[in-house]
């Protein structure tokens, strides 16, 4: 990612007008998607939904619940083109600065055993694994363990 990419990109409030985008990334990635009534949930539930957009290209997007002392970052996407460029990163880093400045002390998520990519970058901006729970995510052979992954604020 070069400077002029950074200075072009924004995040933004998810807005209910991105929700036919934002399904077409969470397919596009995730072989169990949410369904668009989850995320027209967490918008209207109040949970800080962003997108990170390009100019009027959606790259991604990412959901966070907050509560008086913790956050637990329910999803985050980035499209396949944008993907390994440093845009989730970017984008985790948002969340992890607004949850400081809601005087979180620790954020919370959950990441699939076999997406090995997203754990390491969540190992790399210093998330520690916590716990595992046992079958939690659908698979296509049964179901896959989640590693709970925790960051101190």
């Amino acid at each position: 990612m070069n400077i002029t990419e950074q200075q072009m990109v924004e995040i933004r409030k998810m807005q209910p007008s991105d929700l036919s985008r934002v399904i077409l990334i969470e397919r596009e990635i995730f072989l169990f998607p949410w369904s668009l009534g989850n995320f027209a949930d967490s918008i209207e539930a109040g949970y800080i939904c962003q997108v990170l957009q390009q100019t009027n290209t959606l790259m991604g997007y990412g959901i966070m619940m907050m509560s008086p002392e913790e956050a637990h970052v329910l999803t985050l996407g980035i499209a396949a083109d944008w993907q390994k460029k440093g845009w989730g990163k970017k984008l985790l880093q948002h969340f992890i600065h607004y949850a400081k400045d809601k005087n979180a002390k620790s954020m919370f998520l959950d990441v699939r055993e076999s997406n090995h990519g997203a754990a390491q970058l969540y190992k790399q901006m210093g998330f520690q694994h916590i716990a595992t729970r046992k079958g939690y995510y659908p698979a296509m052979c049964g179901r896959e363990d989640a590693l709970v992954m925790q960051l101190m604020l």
